[in-house]
């Protein structure tokens, strides 16, 4: 099978994937093999690459990166028995969990901190075949298509979890700060809830593309020319997958004494005045229980992923896209394309 291989972290620059010939993996009990259909590229994943997260992610090298797969199985490794082959699965970013912990027993399992990372500590999507954990794999409903499907299990999972953190109610005002590969479903999740949404963008392509999706509003950031700005103290709170600390500062700006602030990147806080009450929360993935319902959410119709396709042997290519701004919303390798 082809892959597409970090051997040596680097700059995306440097094209640090080897898109070369490995041998395909046999499952092992629990484990399945799929042929790989789709697999989403995340920011993440550029800066596990590009060796942001050294000493620890990768966990070791060579790896194969990626983490919202969707695929076939191919073969089951024994004492499989929920799935069988040639069903459609999806594969998101927890490959495992421990199960045992405070945080697998009181369906927080995102937060384990024996979890295995798909794409980090074990070889993820960016293959033509990969092995899926098989209690931690999802049936892809029959309505969605392999490149729609992908995003779905990071960026929406991601997402959901994030809406949830923000405690919305129908009226309330909320802002999404950065509306790319993951806060074009956030902003559709927030309006699921009823609340009016408010969309941040630097990108009028971005401002846009959220106004499609049903945002309210949408805005520029404080500091930049080509939109209005939101006002201080507007509103209940505020989402923010915008990777700058400039975007955590505008939102903890605009969010009201005792609104909530729940980020989705790993960005400086900075002060904050404890008279004004405000809570800040960090948000990472969701339960498999909550996986299956944002499947469900996107087979209904509520909720869809904007994404652009590329071949798996142009992963190198996707993710300069990625880095450059030059993206409306998600990549997807498309192996064989």
């Amino acid at each position: 099978m082809y892959a597409a291989i970090l051997r040596t972290p680097g700059p995306i620059e440097s094209n640090p994937l080897d898109y070369v010939e490995v041998p395909e993996p046999t499952p092992g009990p629990g484990e399945v093999s799929i042929d790989i259909l789709a697999c989403g590229v995340c920011r993440s994943n550029l800066h596990m690459i590009e060796g942001d997260w050294l000493p620890g992610t990768p966990a070791s090298v060579p790896v194969i990166p990626g983490h919202e797969v969707v695929g076939r199985v191919k073969e089951l490794g024994p004492g499989v028995t929920n799935l069988a082959v040639g069903d459609r699965i999806g594969v998101q970013p927890i490959w495992s969990t421990c199960g045992l912990c405070i945080h697998c027993l009181t369906g927080n399992e995102q937060r384990c901190r024996a979890r295995q990372i798909t794409g980090e500590t074990r070889d993820g999507g960016y293959a033509e075949v990969m092995l899926a954990n098989a209690a931690y794999a999802y049936k892809i409903p029959d309505g969605l298509s392999d490149a729609e499907a992908a995003p779905l299990l990071c960026p929406g999972i991601t997402a959901h979890g994030s809406v949830k953190k923000a405690q919305l109610s129908p009226g309330q005002k909320v802002g999404i700060f950065g509306v790319g590969g993951v806060g074009h479903m956030v902003l559709q999740m927030a309006a699921l809830t009823g609340a009016d949404v408010y969309a941040v963008s630097r990108s009028a392509a971005h401002r846009g593309l959220a106004e499609e999706l049903g945002a309210t509003v949408s805005y520029v950031p404080a500091g930049h020319e080509g939109g209005p700005v939101l006002p201080d103290a507007s509103l209940d709170a505020a989402i923010v997958f915008a990777p700058s600390d400039h975007a955590v500062a505008d939102a903890i700006r605009v969010v009201r004494p005792g609104g909530r602030v729940v980020l989705g990147v790993a960005q400086s806080v900075g002060p904050l005045d404890i008279g004004d009450e405000k809570t800040v929360v960090g948000s990472v993935l969701g339960s498999r229980w909550e996986m299956s319902e944002v499947l469900g959410l996107a087979s209904d119709g509520k909720l869809r992923s904007v994404h652009e396709d590329f071949p798996l042997s142009e992963a190198n290519l996707a993710l300069s896209r990625l880095k450059s701004g030059d993206l409306l919303a998600r990549a997807v390798l498309i192996p064989g394309a």
